[in-house]
């Protein structure tokens, strides 16, 4: 069995041994690498869409300042810019306007055009692919954003 000996005087037997060590090392490091990888791609497309879906509150609150409607969010430049931006952050809600106060900043219940602004609520569900981070479940993003109304 170790008269296999090549020529740098080691037997083939050690060589072999040593050849599957260095690959059961290199599958346990390659694992935790990507691992690692993905869940900083998640984290990354997480990110991505808090930012798109507070952008999406802004837009559409900046739409609305200038175009309310008869009633607050009907006009049809809001229903194009929500419909934008559901094409560019997959599984964006619905959103919600209110009237606000802004002296006290809170909702009230009919609009004075003249002085109040307009509150803009959004969200949109986010799962992780990472198996690991996808036992925390769905992650739901929000945004908010208020606008003169002018």
């Amino acid at each position: 069995m170790f008269s296999d000996i090549d020529a740098d005087g080691e037997c083939a037997v050690r060589a072999k041994r040593q050849s599957g060590q260095a690959l059961v090392e290199f599958s346990i490091a390659v694992f935790v690498f990507l691992i690692l990888l993905m869940g900083i791609v998640d984290f990354a497309i997480a990110i991505y869409k808090y930012n798109g879906v507070s952008q999406a509150a802004r837009e559409i609150a900046r739409v609305t300042s200038v175009h309310p409607g008869t009633t607050l969010g009907s006009s049809p430049e809001i229903a194009a810019v929500v419909s934008t931006q559901k094409g560019l952050i997959p599984g964006l809600s619905n959103p919600t306007f209110s009237c606000v106060d802004p002296v006290t900043n809170a909702a009230v219940g009919t609009c004075n055009y003249t002085v109040d602004s307009v509150r803009v609520t959004i969200s949109a569900p986010y799962t992780p692919v990472t198996p690991l981070l996808g036992l925390i479940g769905t992650w739901t993003m929000e945004g908010t954003s208020s606008a003169q109304i002018q």
